[in-house]
C-alpha cells in the first residue's frame, strides 16, 4: 500500500485498493479505509493556484551588467480612476532601469515581446527573477525562457525581500513619481515615466554606487570588463557625447 501511495501521491484510499486487487491483494473496504488511515497516507487538500517553481539552480550573485534582471508590475491610476500597469526592469548589478512600460492591460505575451526588444539593446541576461504572477507563470513566458536559455527564479510567495532590488526600486518610483504627481491619461502617464527613467539612470545619485548614476556604474563596468554588447559599447567619449548632444536635442 505504501508503494502504491508513494507512486500515485493523489490517489484516495478507493483507487489505491483498485491497485491493490490488481496485484492480488483483496480486503473489505473498511480495512482499507483503516490501514490507509493508520499509515497517514491521507491526500492533503491543495489550496490555491498551481505555482511555477523557476529554475532550480541558485541565484547569482549581480556582479556584471546582464548577470541578473529583475522584472516586477506597479499600478496607479489617471483620469476618472481608471487603474493602469507599469512593468519595470532593472538590472540589478548597477541598479540601471531598463524598462518602464505603462498600459491598462500587460499579459505574459507582451511581456515577452519587450524582453526580446530589451535584450536586442542590451544583450541577454544570464538570469532573471521576478515573483510568481499570473504574467510570469504564463506559458508565454515559460516559452520566451526556454527558447532563450534564460533561468528565470521566482521567489517564495509572500517573500519580497527575495527581490530586494526591484522592490527599492519600486518604492523609490512611488515616492518621487506616482505620490507626486497626477496623471491626465496613459500618455501622459508614459511621458512622466519616461523623464523620471531618464533622470534615474543618468542624474540621480545612488548610494550604493557611492553616490554615481547607475549609467556612470554601467559605463565603468563596460570598460573595466569589456562585458558591454556592441549596441552600447562606447569606444570613443568623443563619440559619445555626440550622440548624446543629439539625444538631448
Amino acid at each position: 500500500m505504501k508503494a502504491v501511495a508513494a507512486k500515485r501521491r493523489r490517489f484516495g484510499y478507493r483507487r489505491v485498493g483498485v491497485m491493490l486487487e490488481r496485484k492480488g491483494m483483496i480486503m473489505n473496504h473498511k480495512k482499507l479505509y483503516r490501514l490507509y488511515s493508520d499509515e497517514g497516507l491521507s491526500v492533503k487538500r491543495r489550496r490555491g493556484r498551481k505555482r511555477a517553481r523557476g529554475s532550480r539552480t541558485p541565484m547569482p550573485e549581480a556582479t556584471r551588467p546582464n548577470q541578473r534582471w529583475s522584472l516586477d508590475f506597479l499600478s496607479d491610476t489617471f483620469g476618472a480612476s481608471r487603474r493602469f500597469r507599469i512593468l519595470a526592469v532593472n538590472d540589478d548589478c548597477c541598479r540601471e532601469n531598463l524598462c518602464l512600460m505603462a498600459d491598462t492591460s500587460i499579459s505574459g505575451a507582451r511581456v515577452a515581446r519587450e524582453l526580446d526588444a530589451l535584450v536586442r539593446l542590451y544583450g541577454k541576461p544570464a538570469s532573471i527573477v521576478s515573483d510568481n504572477g499570473t504574467e510570469f507563470t504564463s506559458r508565454a513566458i515559460l516559452k520566451w525562457a526556454n527558447d532563450n536559455n534564460v533561468d528565470w527564479h521566482c521567489i517564495d510567495p509572500g517573500k519580497p525581500q527575495q527581490n530586494a532590488f526591484i522592490e527599492s526600486f519600486n518604492g523609490s518610483l512611488r515616492d518621487e513619481l506616482l505620490n507626486e504627481e497626477l496623471f491626465d491619461s496613459l500618455e501622459d502617464a508614459r511621458r512622466k515615466l519616461a523623464l523620471w527613467r531618464y533622470d534615474y539612470n543618468n542624474v540621480r545619485p545612488h548610494s550604493s554606487l557611492k553616490n554615481r548614476s547607475p549609467a556612470d556604474a554601467r559605463r565603468t563596468l563596460e570598460l573595466f570588463e569589456g562585458s558591454a554588447p556592441g549596441a552600447l559599447a562606447q569606444s570613443e567619449p568623443k563619440d559619445y557625447e555626440i550622440q548624446t548632444r543629439r539625444l538631448s536635442l
